[in-house]
């Protein structure tokens, strides 16, 4: 394989690299932002179980108030029993007496639901309490876990500039260009040809041009427009059974690629 070729290939594995590096690192932002929504969310069920007992609690309050207050006027009531002169007056006094009573145990059956509702949001309380120190503790190690890969990507990074600085002003500048180009748009600028057929876009190629990349050199896919380049590493293995077949006549030379070769 012609050395401009070897470059090519060396430089279109670092720059996959370093698109999968930085794929990598885009991820490292959400996995955060994950674990602060789910801790986040755990933290507002606690405080919303905590707020709903505040409620109950309150309303107990106000429930006992207002059956001490119908109990204090059933009292009342019941002292003037003595004082009874008539029918009518005795009448009144057990109506008021019945009433007392009814919105007694009304409001006590209220607080004893407030009692049970309480029960509930406790255990609520207790299992949001629970998942907010799991979500805590699962976010501080998501953070940690984060930053280690961030050192590490960095890293990866680094060698691979440097890399690609030593790869880059060993290609040809028109070549660079367009792979460049094309990298940009096809995501890859270089594709092998096996089985005469374009890798990058899976179309077929010309018996010639088949040929000439059989001969190293480095020419265009009709289809697509990526460099394309024979590797003699993944040709097939001959049959047992069939004869080697002869290698091209000129697959001996090593071909530079020439402009009008692998040019638009």
């Amino acid at each position: 394989m012609h050395p401009l070729i070897e470059n090519l290939v060396k430089l279109q594995a670092v720059e996959l690299d370093r698109a999968r590096i930085a794929q990598a690192i885009r991820q490292l932002a959400p996995e955060v932002a994950q674990a602060e929504a789910a801790l986040a969310t755990a933290q507002r069920d606690a405080s919303d179980a905590s707020a709903a007992l505040s409620r109950e609690e309150s309303l107990r309050t106000r429930l006992e108030r207002e059956i001490e207050s119908h109990r204090q006027k059933a009292a009342r009531v019941r002292a003037q029993q003595n004082s009874v002169t008539s029918p009518a007056q005795a009448d009144a006094i057990e109506h008021e007496l019945a009433f007392a009573q009814a919105e007694i145990e009304r409001l006590e059956n209220d607080e004893l639901l407030s009692l049970e509702r309480s029960d509930a949001y406790e255990t609520t309380l207790a299992a949001a309490r629970a998942r907010v120190e799991s979500h805590a503790a699962t976010l501080d190690t998501t953070r940690a876990s984060v930053a280690r890969r961030q050192v590490e990507f960095d890293q990866e990074l680094a060698v691979l500039a440097a890399e690609r600085e030593t790869l880059r002003p060993a290609i040809e500048p028109d070549i660079l260009v367009r792979f460049d180009r094309i990298s940009g748009s096809r995501g890859t600028g270089l594709a092998r040809v096996e089985n005469q057929q374009c890798i990058g876009c899976r179309m077929g190629v010309r018996p010639q041009i088949w040929n000439e990349l059989r001969e190293g050199q480095l020419l265009t896919c009709d289809s697509c427009g990526r460099l394309l380049y024979w590797d003699p590493a993944f040709a097939p293995l001959p049959s047992p059974s069939k004869a080697p077949q002869p290698a091209p006549a000129h697959a001996a030379r090593s071909a530079v690629p020439k402009s009008q070769q692998a040019g638009d």
